[in-house]
């Protein structure tokens, strides 16, 4: 008598023999090439990123910039200084941080704004005033100036004008040529007080007539 193995016997064969079994084919890989090409994408720009950071870092120099207004013939010290990164422009010939101890003590040869970077024409060792030339200060009001911002080596005149009540004199009024040497707020008054270079031979005749009050300064054209 021939046994025939039923459909029950069958799958308890498969069970116990797991090499019986029929293998199942792999799943399919779908491929997405969006994200191949944004990975791609991803790569190169990071790349590029950090070519850029390179280059940013490596082409930067420090150099000394003004940390507040240093006013011409003002003596430089330390804490006017700032050290900064800026890129390498060859427009540009800025001092070298290297070269602090070297700018500490000298003057400013022109008004240097807050912020602003030193050059080689920044500072000089030369004394203000120099040699036969005196600073004048004259502390001036709103209408004694010109609306116009004075700036380190502005050609001006001082004019005396008449004393209140008094009538204008005939005649051409008496003037004093100098150059602006800087300019500040006097902090009790509010007046703009202006430093002036003239010669030592008119520093005291411009002294005197400023004090009385009764001057304007007037600004002339620096072109020859």
């Amino acid at each position: 008598m021939t046994y025939t193995p039923t459909r029950d016997d069958r799958a308890t064969d498969q069970e116990s023999n797991p090499a019986a079994r029929p293998l199942s084919p792999p799943p399919k890989l779908r491929r997405r090439p969006a994200l191949v090409v944004a990975a791609i994408l991803s790569i190169c720009l990071g790349g590029l990123l950090g070519a850029w950071a390179w280059t940013a870092t490596t082409n930067t120099h420090e150099v000394l910039a003004a940390r507040e207004t240093i006013p011409r013939g003002a003596v430089i010290t330390a804490d006017d200084l700032q050290r900064v990164r800026v890129n390498a422009d060859p427009a540009l010939s800025p001092v070298a941080a290297t070269a602090l101890d070297e700018v500490v003590g000298q003057r400013a040869a022109l008004d240097i704004a807050a912020g602003s970077l030193l050059t080689s024409s920044s500072t000089t060792s030369d004394v203000l005033p120099t040699q036969g030339m005196s600073v004048v200060g004259v502390a001036l009001t709103a209408a004694q100036v010109p609306g116009v911002a004075l700036q380190s080596g502005d050609r001006v005149r001082i004019v005396v004008t008449p004393a209140g009540g008094e009538a204008a004199p005939s005649g051409t009024p008496l003037t004093s040529e100098a150059d602006v040497v800087g300019t500040h707020i006097d902090d009790l008054t509010g007046s703009l007080v202006v430093d002036l270079l003239v010669p030592h031979a008119e520093a005291a005749v411009l002294a005197a007539r400023v004090a009385t009050g009764n001057v304007a300064l007037v600004l002339d054209s620096g072109a020859e």
